[in-house]
């Protein structure tokens, strides 16, 4: 459900009100979310807004409304509610930060916080780090996979989302993704991903784990003003050329091989890329605060919190 605001015929306003009924059915729930939520600092309209997503969702027999968030937990979620002078990276919402208010004031709480951490890239990987790394090495069983071209990335699409919807299950908000919502991520992320920052494990020849991050293209996104064209996508190449920050966008380890090494050996070659591009930091991308072991890892390598995302709830 798409909705605008007018004022004296002028747009003050936009909202999207959705029903991801596999979600539902797999927790047996009855949300709606809101998401895509623009308007000026304006309390009279956002309450028109998120009224009538909630009156329509009430009509669809929901009880409880949740968001920002999309059809996806990949894509953007959560309001800014820490960290607004921070640079915006690719997939995470952008939001001023009266609308934290605008949406508390109408009866929404807290329903979970996501976490983005900065990790400074050392010059030398500390000698425990490396022992681990050759012990693992050794000991795992795992092969470590690395790439020069997108043309070796695009057999990874089919095993990558096999363990992602393997992996990711009891992440709050995903819903195993089918045929077409991967052909449609590939399609979207495929020509800007660098294959120097893909990293594969396999054990067996089976893949059990990899991580996906590109060199941040923010400063590009910016110049070029939302548009590609005619020279957009120029900017947008550059700057991710010019980084000194890269962005993690996916990862995943299979539950079988956790615990065994798999997040050193792949944490230790992505540092080993990042030196080579003269790339100094990297960002983690949203974590959910329920994560307590990834947050724990990105602890120990030095990382600390940049910004905050909050994800609300109202009950219908």
């Amino acid at each position: 459900m798409l909705a605008l605001a007018f004022e004296d015929k002028k747009p003050v306003g936009r909202i999207f009100g959705l029903i991801n009924t596999r979600f539902n059915e797999q927790e047996n729930s009855s949300d709606a979310r809101f998401e895509f939520m623009e308007c000026y600092n304006d309390a009279e309209v956002a309450h028109e807004l998120l009224g009538f997503i909630e009156n329509w969702a009430k009509q669809k027999g929901m009880t409880k409304l949740v968001g920002p968030m999309g059809f996806s937990d990949k894509d953007p979620q959560g309001f800014l509610i820490e960290g607004f002078d921070k640079q915006a990276i690719i997939a995470t919402n952008c939001n001023y930060e009266y609308m934290i208010n605008l949406v508390e004031s109408y009866g929404f709480t807290k329903k979970v916080d996501l976490l983005d951490y900065i990790i400074g890239i050392p010059d030398e990987t500390a000698p425990v780090y490396r022992r681990i790394f050759e012990r693992a090495e050794k000991s795992s069983g795992l092969t470590i996979h690395e790439f020069k071209s997108q043309k070796q990335l695009k057999t990874l699409i089919k095993p990558i989302f096999e363990l992602i919807n393997s992996s990711y299950r009891n992440i709050y908000g995903f819903v195993p993704l089918d045929t077409e919502e991967i052909d449609e991520f590939a399609k979207r992320y495929l020509p800007i991903v660098d294959p120097q920052f893909v990293k594969v494990l396999a054990f067996n020849e089976k893949m059990v784990a990899f991580v996906i991050a590109l060199p941040c293209m923010s400063d590009g996104i910016k110049k070029s003003r939302g548009r590609l064209f005619p020279f957009g996508i120029f900017h947008i190449l550059r700057s991710a050329k010019k980084t000194h920050k890269l962005d993690l966008m996916l990862g995943a380890v299979d539950e079988e091989f956790r615990n065994r090494g798999a997040d050193v050996l792949m944490g230790m070659k992505i540092f080993e890329s990042c030196r080579k591009r003269k790339i100094t930091q990297i960002e983690s991308h949203l974590v959910l605060e329920t994560n307590t072991k990834m947050l724990a890892e990105l602890t120990k390598a030095g990382g600390q919190v940049m910004k905050r995302f909050r994800i609300y709830q109202k009950m219908l």
